[in-house]
């Protein structure tokens, strides 16, 4: 993996809580996050005596590595977040400007622990759609940004295994967003909905109290049949 080609971009504690829906009750479950980057979701549920590992294949990374492409991918999204700017909605998060603020924060406190967080084991360089976690060993599995958004590199086949292979280190799956980059339906959703079905899994769409990316307001919640 080349660092160059990767965009870390991080979001905070209360945006993973409205994207996910996440309880009180929900907190306090074992949690695996996928594909976090350098989100301060794991640091601040830490903090709070939560039980969570991130994954991510850019934690092979150190810590200046990770500082620099930060900044860097900072200094070409901004731009592009002004351009682009009516794709998204302005109602939690009042304006651009205000956006850097927020994802600097999440981004200064993941790279504050992120040395310490590698060493006690709660940020791991994994990648799916094959994980060296057991059966169940987690009670929840979120998955921020990454399957359906990025439609277009990720197959209908590898969405397939990659949730199967959720579902089997975790008793309930959460994905967010169900919109490719182009701000589209995902492509590949009802077939997702359709095959995980057929395979003894219980998929279903949840509202969610969350919307920046415009139309971006359902979550894709898997568990396992009774």
């Amino acid at each position: 993996m080349d660092l160059k080609n990767i965009v870390p971009w991080g979001r905070c504690f209360e945006e993973y809580q409205k994207m996910f829906s996440l309880t009180d009750s929900d907190l306090q479950k074992s949690i695996l996050g996928c594909g976090d980057g350098p989100a301060s979701f794991n640091a601040e549920l830490t903090a709070r005596g939560g039980n969570i590992i991130s994954i991510d294949p850019v934690y092979q990374f150190d810590t200046a590595s990770l500082r620099s492409r930060i900044a860097e991918v900072y200094d070409e999204i901004m731009p592009q977040m002004e351009e682009n700017k009516d794709q998204y909605i302005w109602d939690s998060i009042p304006s651009v400007p205000a956006l850097g603020k927020t994802r600097t924060n999440a981004m200064t406190r993941f790279i504050k622990g992120y040395d310490e967080g590698k060493q006690s084991g709660r940020y791991m360089n994994e990648s799916l759609p094959k994980l060296s976690f057991s059966d169940d060993q987690f009670d929840l599995a979120l998955c921020s940004h990454y399957l359906f958004l990025y439609s277009e590199h990720v197959s209908l086949n590898e969405h397939i295994a990659s949730i199967k292979e959720l579902c089997r280190v975790a008793r309930e799956v959460r994905i967010y967003p169900l919109l490719a980059l182009n701000g589209e339906v995902s492509p590949h959703l009802q077939q997702v909905i359709r095959v995980l079905g057929e395979s003894g899994l219980t998929p279903s769409l949840k509202n969610v109290d969350y919307q920046f990316q415009r139309g971006a307001t359902q979550m894709l919640v898997i568990k396992r049949k009774n």
